[in-house]
């Protein structure tokens, strides 16, 4: 089941970061935050096994097969990777470079989480197998981290709009 506090609260933190990085870098525009944000989301692309269990796909394609591995280091490269052929050369560094940012504030927040063995998942792997201690800060289904994010994503957003009429003001 998918703890949809814990999607959007990826999310909103990947907007809020992807904004913070255009006040900062004039040349990151509103499809670079989308990029963040979809980066935040990727390590969550294990929830595809909803609709495609791994079973089904295993049987299809005729060896044994997982998911999971999207959800730790080496699936976040390959997504990030992966995703960036979408986008002219050109634009495929920058496409690398902000969906691995989204992905690593992603692992970040998880590994924050409340867990029943009070260790979190194999982030590293391929590196490491070594399971980090988790932060014990929340669970997954917790409504409040999404209403913080929510909260910092609307300063966020207000700050970036005043921003942006100061700077219209000046070259007015």
């Amino acid at each position: 089941m998918i703890a949809v506090p814990d999607v959007l609260t990826h999310v909103i933190v990947g907007y809020v970061i992807g904004t913070l990085l255009s006040i900062r870098y004039e040349r990151i525009r509103r499809a670079h935050v989308t990029l963040v944000m979809i980066g935040a989301l990727s390590p969550d692309f294990t929830k595809i096994d909803l609709m495609f269990p791994d079973g089904f796909i295993g049987y299809l394609l005729g060896i044994p097969f997982s998911w999971a591995p999207l959800h730790v280091l080496g699936g976040t490269i390959v997504v990030a990777l992966f995703g960036s052929l979408l986008f002219a050369p050109e634009y495929r560094r920058d496409a690398i470079v902000l969906v691995a940012i989204g992905a690593a504030s992603h692992h970040v927040l998880d590994l924050g989480l409340m867990t029943p063995t009070g260790y979190s998942y194999a982030a590293f792997w391929p590196l490491t197998e070594f399971r980090p201690p988790s932060g014990g800060l929340y669970l997954s289904t917790d409504r409040w981290p999404a209403l913080v994010s929510g909260l910092c994503a609307v300063l966020v957003w207000a700050a970036k709009r005043r921003l942006s009429e100061r700077r219209d003001e000046r070259s007015a």
